[in-house]
Order: structure tokens, then sequence, then C-alpha cells
């Protein structure tokens, strides 16, 4: 009895994963750029989904990143923790 396995489509194909002596790699067939080494396979394989889901930009600050999503630039002197409000007015 044989059993066919399915093939992932070539516009599918973006990624691979390489093993080598020192770990495994994940590279980016469409920049080429290799990233590694991770101590095993689904290490890899891990940071390989998270960088394709992720929304990062190199070079982008926490700040911004901070501000994109909501969270507050200053903290509550009372409380330490993130003001729920944008706008505040500090007394002097």
């Amino acid at each position: 009895m044989t059993i066919n396995i399915p093939e992932t489509p070539a516009g599918y194909d973006q990624t691979r994963i390489i093993e080598r002596p020192d770990g495994f790699y994940w590279q980016d067939k469409e920049t080429d750029k290799v990233f590694g080494p991770f101590p095993t396979l689904l290490d890899a394989v891990q940071d390989m989904e998270y960088s394709a889901d992720s929304d990062y930009e190199p070079g982008e600050s926490l700040a911004e990143v901070e501000a994109e999503i909501g969270i507050a630039d200053w903290n509550d002197p009372d409380t330490g923790l993130p003001a729920e409000e944008t706008h505040h007015l500090e007394d002097h």
C-alpha cells in the first residue's frame, strides 16, 4: 500500500530549514537571509513562524511600537502604572 504525501505548492515555499553541524538555520528564499543557529529544529521553526507573523520593522523604537498599540508614554506617579490617558497635566 502506498501513501500519498501531499506536496506544498511552490507559491507557499518561501522558507526552508537547513541543518548544519552547529545547529539549525532557516532561510527566507525571497531575501536569501539566513537566521540561526538554533539548537533544535523546533526552535528554528518557531522562530521562522514568529518572524513571518510579526509586524516588527527594523529600526522601529520601543516608544514607536507602544504608541502604535496605544500604550501611554508616561506613568501615573501615584500608581507607577502606565497612565490611561495619553495627555496629562504636570504639577510644578
